[in-house]
């Protein structure tokens, strides 16, 4: 039975991989994406997992870090407002996010989706990528814009 390895914090990120090729892509990538969100948004993740499968990659980030703004609306009752925002903003963020993914698989990125939920405040982004052409992350060329 396969156990997934335990969720990535921004300083374990910086550890070397030693699991082997798609558990250095999922490092990478949760890495990368991490110092996005924390770049974007001024407040990051207490940790980010992302999970390499065929044609798709998952990233969880969990315990996500509100701004303080942000915590007002949901104690007024705005919760709506939040999630709708940062759905906007990960729309408005997407090719960085893209891009970040194309990097680390050596895959065009065909589709993006973003969740953010605040029952237990985590977001999670889902990229589809195109078919595998047999060329290696370090290969790799971005055809998306």
């Amino acid at each position: 039975m396969l156990v997934p390895p335990a969720p990535l914090t921004a300083a374990a990120a910086a550890m070397p991989d030693e699991q082997g090729p798609i558990q250095g892509v999922e490092v990478a990538l949760a890495t990368e994406l991490l110092a996005i969100l924390e770049d974007s948004y001024g407040a990051g993740a207490r940790s980010a997992k992302a999970y390499l499968n065929d044609d798709s990659v998952v990233v969880f980030f969990d315990d996500l870090q509100l701004q303080r703004s942000e915590e007002v609306l949901i104690d007024s009752g705005e919760r709506r407002s939040v999630i709708d925002f940062r759905n906007h903003y990960q729309q408005a963020i997407e090719a960085t996010f893209r891009a970040a993914v194309e990097r680390a698989t050596g895959r065009r990125v065909t589709s993006f989706a973003s969740a953010t939920k605040l029952d237990r405040h985590y977001a999670v982004e889902i990229f589809r990528l195109a078919p595998a052409t047999g060329a290696s992350p370090a290969d790799a060329r971005s055809d998306s814009g």
